[in-house]
């Protein structure tokens, strides 16, 4: 095994020269910086050292199980250096204050939130904005997160979230960016690129931290905090890159997971913070734990002890502890027995000091406190305005018969459901300092483009079991030209510890869809949740439907633009949607097997009682106007190993309206030393054309988007033939094959 995780080092080297990326993007601190440290930390002493590797929560918010009480008189007296949910310029600069002005060594803290899509001015949730497909809008979505958090005086972020996830059950699929590696490491680069803005130390941005490292995103059965079980191909092809790539994008930090990886709990796995983080990625940041998971390691059955979890936590590579006081509590009577050496506390404190000096917290304590920057910079217009564009590049058409949308301007609309007049669910889980009073409902966003009166009634509720209001709601349908229904799930219903085992609409809300469909009147389903929904019945009976999720501070006005048309609607799935929990987990790159699927046999790889196809693939998405995306062509057929590849393909809007379409490239190796996936995203470029204009795209393929980790664990690529797909949608593509030689 030793032998075999040597090879593993080969993904770095390979990284640098087959995709002409180096490691110049990594966190590193100046020499400078590093004399700084160095004088400081010789004047510490164990105690005040262990301090500035605790980080506490504030009694202002908990995301998670404990509060800790007295978290000033621990900044006092050095047994906090960090604290975390304190923002605000007034309530930061005082706990600021006591750090540098009734300190010893008059150390700054580091301010720390959960920054996950937006500050005050709420953006679309990351599931959300990953449907656009538009990693330049992404970014700009963490860009002014990040503007508006350190204008409230944060100065770090736990953020980007960038855990793969196949199982929609799991509450988290909501944080990150659905289930291809590829798409997900484009997008990990894209937030850490925003929340740090141009460099460490600029007041308009924060540290960057990577989560949950590893793996978080599989845990079994979709439970939120549940064990992790998968091979090391599998993890290293799929589940591991885009953390290397929000890394090598130059995030400051990472964050720890809850699960265990190959037996060992990620918060004491020596192999994924040392070996492969340190050694192998050559990261220089500080490793914070989540919340308490030092502590928990105990539940996991692998030590006996809080303190020896500390032991074994700080031995593998981590150096904060979040909440848990493990570090507080024993770290010192550790190093006495000789079950840490000061040497590694010292290093440890090191990395979290470089990044207070680089932030220059050690020439301003204050310089994240401004008040008048504060004020000017939470949910401005322009802020507001970048929303509404995010969130309705976010919003994905899943169908559309007979062109009911978009709709008429003039047309009579009766506009129904739980979510039609609702603020509270519309900025998600996550939701930062968001205030669901600043938000724009669907009703007020309709109402205010809509020419004629818009009829409205609730329908049902949420939690009712019978329905009791679908009466009166049917009446009004019966009156108007068009009903929009508006449903899905509550905010709380998806996000961490929010699992869900039955993934259908809640309560009776597909019964009030469909009985607004009986009425004959055109429907239009808008859907907002944090996870891809199970709704067999609606997808087949429902003329319209738009997956909207949770679209934040602008929701009613990006959701009326599409509606009206007044934006084309361009996003295509990041995840796969099922036709029923029975089919997860269920995503687009899955292998073949030796009976694959075939519906005129029994005795092939199928369900009984449903088709093994999903009721939306990964990637799919329609617009008001129509595309065609024409066959791939390679500039040869024949190509050598080392050699790139150029695939062109032509794409002409054929509709009447103008619009932008997602022209999605995979690649599928047909016969390998491993199995293989039927397909792998490989490429993308998101276009706008004009009605009937045309134009090609030409995508560049590299030795590297055809390697893998090959039977020995090498990685690299194996000469054969490979089959080139390009289309709008997994499941929808046009064909070539091509070949490597030696």
């Amino acid at each position: 095994m030793a032998k075999l995780r040597l090879l593993y080092f080969l993904p770095a080297l390979f990284f640098a020269v087959f995709t002409g990326k180096t490691t110049a993007q990594i966190y590193r601190p100046s020499a400078q910086t590093e004399e700084r440290v160095l004088k400081l930390l010789d004047k510490m002493t164990l105690e005040e050292k262990i301090g500035q590797l605790t980080l506490y929560t504030t009694d202002w918010g908990s995301t998670g199980p404990t509060i800790r009480e007295g978290y000033k008189n621990d900044i006092r007296s050095g047994a906090c250096g960090n604290l975390f949910n304190s923002h605000t310029v007034g309530f930061v600069r005082d706990l600021q204050r006591i750090a540098v002005e009734e300190t010893r060594l008059k150390i700054p803290l580091l301010f720390g939130f959960d920054v996950i899509h937006g500050y005050k001015t709420i953006f679309p949730i990351p599931l959300g904005e990953a449907a656009s497909w538009d990693l330049e809008a992404i970014e700009k979505s963490a860009r002014v997160a990040s503007t508006e958090a350190s204008a409230a005086g944060l100065n770090w972020t736990y953020a980007p979230m960038v855990d793969i996830c196949r199982d929609p059950r799991w509450g988290r699929v909501m944080e990150g960016a659905g289930e291809d590696t590829y798409l997900g490491c484009r997008i990990a680069e894209a937030r850490t690129h925003g929340i740090q803005g141009k460099k460490i130390g600029d007041t308009d941005a924060m540290l960057a931290c990577v989560k949950h490292y590893a793996a978080y995103g599989a845990p079994t059965a979709g439970r939120d905090y549940n064990t992790v079980d998968m091979s090391e191909r599998f993890f290293r092809e799929y589940y591991l890159p885009p953390y290397e790539a929000a890394v090598r994008a130059g995030a400051a930090t990472v964050m720890t997971s809850f699960n265990d990886y190959d037996g060992v709990p990620a918060t004491g796995n020596k192999y994924l913070m040392t070996d492969i983080l340190r050694k192998e990625w050559g990261f220089r940041g500080f490793v914070v734990t989540d919340y308490t998971s030092i502590n928990e390691m105990v539940n996991h059955g692998v030590i006996a002890n809080e303190k020896e979890a500390g032991e074994l936590a700080l031995n593998a590579g981590v150096d904060m502890d979040m909440q848990g006081a493990v570090f507080q509590r024993f770290l010192a009577q550790s190093v006495k027995e000789g079950k840490v050496s000061e040497i590694q506390i010292d290093e440890a404190v090191r990395r979290v000091l470089r990044l207070k000096f680089d932030l220059g917290l050690f020439e301003n304590p204050y310089k994240f406190c401004d008040e008048a920057r504060e004020k000017a910079e939470l949910l401005s217009p322009a802020h507001r305005a970048a929303a509404r564009e995010v969130a309705r590049k976010s919003i994905v058409l899943l169908k559309n018969e007979k062109n009911v949308l978009p709709l008429k301007k003039n047309a009579k609309i009766a506009l129904i459901g739980p979510l039609a007049d609702n603020k509270a669910e519309l900025i998600g889980n996550w939701n930062g300092a968001g205030n669901a009073n600043d938000c724009v409902s669907v009703l007020e966003g309709v109402r205010a483009q809509a020419q004629q009166e818009v009829l409205y009634d609730s329908g049902c509720e949420f939690f009712v079991a019978k329905k009791a209001g679908v009466g009166p709601a049917l009446e009004l349908a019966k009156q108007a030209d068009v009903v929009v229904v508006v449903v899905g799930e509550q905010a709380m219903m998806s996000g961490e510890a929010a699992s869900r085992a039955d993934i259908s609409l809640p309560a009776v809300q597909e019964e009030l869809v469909l009985e607004l469909v009986r009425t004959g009147k055109p429907v239009v389903v808008v859907l907002m949740n944090g996870r891809p929904l199970a709704i067999p019945k609606i997808a087949e009976n429902a003329p319209a439907i738009l997956e909207t999720w949770w679209l934040g501070t602008e929701a009613g006005n990006a959701i009326a633009d599409v509606l009206f048309g007044a934006y084309n609607p361009s996003g295509k799935l990041p995840i796969t949607f099922p036709r029923s929990a029975g089919q997860v987990p269920i995503f687009y790159n899955e292998k073949s097997t030796g009976r694959p699927y075939n519906p005129d046999s029994k005795w092939t790889s199928r369900y009984i009682d449903t088709p093994n196809s999903p009721q939306w693939p990964f990637g799919f998405g329609l617009s008001y106007t129509t595309f065609d995306i024409g066959v791939p062509k390679p500039d040869k057929t024949t190509f050598k190993k080392g050699e790139s590849l150029q695939v062109t393909v032509n794409v002409t809007n054929t509709g009447k309206a103008d619009g932008e379409e997602v022209v999605q490239l995979y690649v599928r190796d047909l016969v390998g030393s491993v199995t293989r996936p039927v397909k792998e995203l490989k490429a993308f470029r998101k276009i706008m054309l004009k009605s009937g204009a045309s134009t090609t795209l030409t995508f560049t393929l590299t030795e590297r988007d055809l390697s893998f980790f090959r039977r020995d664990m090498t990685f690299g690529v194996e000469p054969g033939e490979y089959e080139i797909m390009v289309g709008s949608n997994s499941a929808e593509l046009k064909r070539v094959k091509v070949l490597m030689t030696e």
